[in-house]
């Protein structure tokens, strides 16, 4: 395969997944998750540009991780580091669970929530 663009879809037969290429690392190609996550090393020799059914398929998958990530309301969200307002809010929370109130425990999940959402995706 010829060198690689940062961003490039390749499929990497070695994990039966498609990637996304971000850089080289001693004899390895770095590959990320479409959509994002961990990334993993891979045999550049060894990959291919991801087919358009590849793509599609990896795409859909990432769409459908986000949706259930998103939307999961069954554990409390976890504040981001050294942001104030997650803090605050995240400390409102713990403050409503000692004294087990249950209701101002679920506005300040609702409220970290809503905060991640608009200060923290991208």
């Amino acid at each position: 395969m010829t060198a690689l663009e940062r961003g490039a879809l390749v499929y990497d037969p070695g994990t039966h997944k498609v990637g996304e290429y971000q850089t080289r690392s001693g004899p390895y190609a770095m590959l990320r998750p479409v959509g994002g996550g961990r990334e993993w090393q891979a045999d550049p020799a060894a990959l291919r540009p991801a087919t358009q059914r590849e793509r599609l398929s990896a795409g859909v998958r990432a769409a459908n991780e986000r949706a259930r990530t998103a939307d999961d309301t069954s554990r409390p969200p976890l504040p981001v580091r050294g942001c104030a307002t997650c803090e605050e809010l995240a400390g409102l929370r713990e403050a409503a669970l000692a004294v087990h109130d249950r209701s101002a425990e679920t506005d300040a999940n609702v409220l970290l929530r809503q905060h991640q959402r608009t200060e923290h995706r991208p």
